[in-house]
């Protein structure tokens, strides 16, 4: 049978199709390039009528590649001011609409924050002198610049580099207000861009006088006081708006450095520091030497306010928790009971303080947080750095740090949790991960130990063996998990390096976690503010009554494990400057790599804190670990705290010092009391916690509990004849 011709031609059609679509792409193309060049010529033709030759060309290059640098400067900058702008739509004036008073643990008043915005005097009212004194110190040429002084900062930086060193600053007061307002007083460069940016947004939205208002009513002024109105009654007892010329003058004075100049603590500081703000009131042409002379010959008086100092870091991190909890109340004028031990915290200062005294310069270390949890989460002292005046920056709750080997305690939490005991034995050799092959302190590997040697010897290999072998898939997501079912706020990167502590924390979530093992594994329930009431006396919250029941975060087998190891380390491991004199201690060194970062966290049965050192610019200390000044610094302030009071028993663990539970607390207090007498004989630092009973007092009350738990039950009468 002959073939359809019809199918035949079929397939060369469609070949035909292929060649006719072929060539015109091909044409198209063509005709494009074609007619671009044609076109790129004549552009070239016509922009050569503008060529410069000579020396024009110069200024004339030179000009466009300005424009060009310009350009692509514009695009980076409003890249950079993003994050500026976006910190700028919160609503941080709601935030200052609250104006509350803060009381220790015992009802003794330790602050204020906040401030009623209708309260504050506005400016025409206020003293001139005390505006002049102001703009005469901190900024002299607030009038005429739009939030950055380019002229004042080519001054300071001249007057610095002629004196060698920082004399003279150059933020504005617009700059000022801006890291007031939004910013911490961490200095690093993504702070400063976003300062200048706030900078200029100020100044877009606000006329100078509301510039300078809000700059008075958020300055940080001293003795726990924020805002010029507050601090006018503070240490004059009067009104800001009856200030004299010598008093606005000492309090001018104030905005440089709080802690140094502030006249409670150092009258003939804050003195001198006033004779210059009249100084530059003189130099400025704001006043005349006559007009000031009165009061450089009669400087201020102040209030004798003895040595009285604020919590200020514990009570800014307060305010913040006090503000989540009150967003709808209608009165913004609370009263706030807090959790605060002033003796406790008083010997948390004492002890960084001492520390870095004794040991900063041979350390290379100038800065130090602490935070200390009683057992039932109430936060009793908390140190976050060594000056609140000179910088607010909370390094408790708000600095980032690499928690080193004390953030094992998660990897190995949840090693107990999937069957393993401190006697597993467990191989310490060399793995990799990767590309990363992390090594041990030393370069060595002991070969087949137990967990409870490994984690006392802290051992790099082991929680890396287990989030890689011993934990599943995805053992890293397991331990963040982990960390943050412990109470670890802070978000953890997702790394392989993660076991070992590379993702960074704060002090506040290291001191949380580790509070959950001497409650034996239930949630530490951290908390700073116990009670929340109005003026009128009402409780508007109640921790104990409206806080949400304690939940189990690490089963109570698992709790008593990490307890039994955790026991060890002070006495065999790492921290043995930790241990506590004649009470049980347990406890995690952290170092981290180049030794930029150095830790202890540890607890008793009473108390657990996070101890952390190191340098703001993250530069490294000289050698420095966990088991050295933070170790020690724990058990300055542990000796101090256990003085006199009843040990309670770490779950889990059988106590080696069981003596000191049974003995008499006054016969404990009078032996510490002893104790600290030969150690400033000595010339140490003594930590003394203040008696409030006497001896007898304390044995006599003591006795009447023992007796009252033997005592029959009282019953009530059932009939009036019974009772008669």
């Amino acid at each position: 049978m002959a073939d359809d011709p019809q199918k035949e031609r079929e397939p060369r059609l469609k070949k035909h199709i292929l060649l006719r679509i072929d060539a015109w792409i091909d044409s198209t193309l063509w005709n494009a390039s074609f007619h671009f060049v044609d076109w790129w010529e004549d552009v070239t033709i016509f922009f050569r009528k503008f060529k410069v030759k000579g020396w024009k060309r110069l200024p004339v290059e030179l000009a466009g590649e300005a424009l060009t640098w310009g350009a692509v400067g514009m695009v980076a900058m409003l890249a950079l001011a993003k994050p500026a702008f976006e910190i700028a739509k919160s609503d941080w004036r709601k935030k200052q609409d609250f104006a509350v008073t803060f009381l220790d643990r015992y009802g003794n008043v330790i602050g204020h924050r906040g401030i009623i915005h209708e309260d504050s005097v506005p400016i025409d009212e206020l003293p001139d002198a005390l505006v002049k004194a102001v703009l005469a110190t901190e900024d002299r040429r607030f009038f005429d610049h739009f939030g950055i002084d380019f002229l004042g900062l080519i001054r300071a930086m001249s007057e610095n580099a002629r004196a060698g060193g920082v004399v003279q600053g150059g933020s504005t007061l617009t700059q000022q207000l801006a890291k007031n307002l939004f910013l911490s007083n961490e200095r690093t460069f993504d702070r400063k861009i976003k300062e200048a940016f706030l900078s200029l947004w100020l100044e877009a939205n606000y006329s100078k006088k509301e510039i300078l208002s809000l700059y008075l009513d958020r300055a940080y002024m001293g003795g726990g006081t924020f805002g010029a109105a507050a601090a006018a009654r503070f240490y004059f007892g009067k009104e800001i708006t009856d200030l004299t010329l010598a008093e606005s003058a000492m309090l001018a004075g104030l905005f440089k450095a709080p802690a140094k100049y502030a006249p409670h603590v150092n009258l003939p500081a804050a003195r001198a520091r006033a004779n210059e703000v009249l100084t530059n009131l003189v130099q400025g042409g704001l006043m005349t030497e006559g007009e000031v002379i009165e009061a450089r010959r009669n400087p201020a008086t102040v209030v004798d306010r003895g040595a009285q100092e604020a919590p200020d870091f514990f009570l800014d991190w307060a305010y913040e928790e006090v503000l989540k909890q009150a967003r709808d109340y209608t009165d913004h004028s609370l009263v706030v009971r807090t959790t605060i031990d002033m003796g406790l915290q008083h010997a948390a200062e004492q002890a960084v303080e001492t520390g870095l005294r004794q040991y900063g310069e041979s350390y290379r270390v100038s800065q130090g947080a602490l935070v200390m949890i009683e057992n039932g989460g109430a936060v009793r002292a908390m140190v976050g750095g060594r000056d609140y005046g000179e910088t607010q920056f909370n390094r408790a709750t708000r600095a980032l740090r690499q928690p080193g080997s004390s953030f094992k305690i998660y990897t190995y939490s949840l090693a107990m949790e999937k069957g393993l005991t401190p006697t597993t034995a467990i191989t310490d050799a060399p793995i990799c991960w990767g590309n990363w092959c992390p090594g041990n302190y030393g370069n060595s590997y002991a070969g087949r130990i137990d967990v409870q040697t490994a984690i006392a010897k802290s051992i790099n290999t082991i929680p890396v063996r287990f989030a890689k072998e011993k934990f599943g898939k995805d053992g890293i997501q397991q331990i963040m998990d982990e960390a943050k079912k412990f109470g670890v706020e802070t978000p953890i990167r997702k790394d392989v390096t993660i076991p070992l502590g590379s993702s960074e924390v704060t002090v506040m979530d290291q001191a949380t976690a580790y509070a959950v093992f001497p409650t034996g594994g239930f949630e530490s329930r951290r908390h700073g503010v116990e009670q929340i009431m109005d003026y009128d006396g009402k409780v508007l919250y109640d921790f104990s009554r409206d806080a949400p029941p304690a939940k189990r975060v690490l089963s109570e087998t698992a709790a008593a494990y990490m307890n039994q190891m955790l026991t060890r380390i002070p006495y065999v491991g790492t921290a043995r400057k930790a241990a506590v004199d004649g009470v049980l201690t347990a406890g995690k060194t952290g170092t981290t790599q180049a030794y930029r970062d150095a830790w202890f966290c540890g607890y008793t049965g009473n108390y657990a804190a996070a101890i952390w050192f190191g340098n703001d610019d993250y530069t490294s200390t000289n050698n420095m670990t966990g088991g050295s000044l933070p170790a020690m610094t724990f058990k300055m302030l542990m000796d101090y705290a256990h003085q006199g009071v009843e040990l309670r028993a770490i779950p889990g663990v059988e106590n080696p010092f069981p003596e000191a539970e049974k003995r008499d607390p006054a016969v404990v207090a009078e032996e510490a009391r002893k104790k600290a007498e030969d150690a400033a004989q000595a010339g140490l630092p003594v930590f003394e916690r203040p008696r409030l009973l006497s001896t007898a007092t304390s044995r006599l009350l003591r006795e009447l509990g023992e007796k009252m738990k033997t005592a029959p039950e009282l019953k009530a009468p059932e009939t009036v004849a019974e009772a008669g």
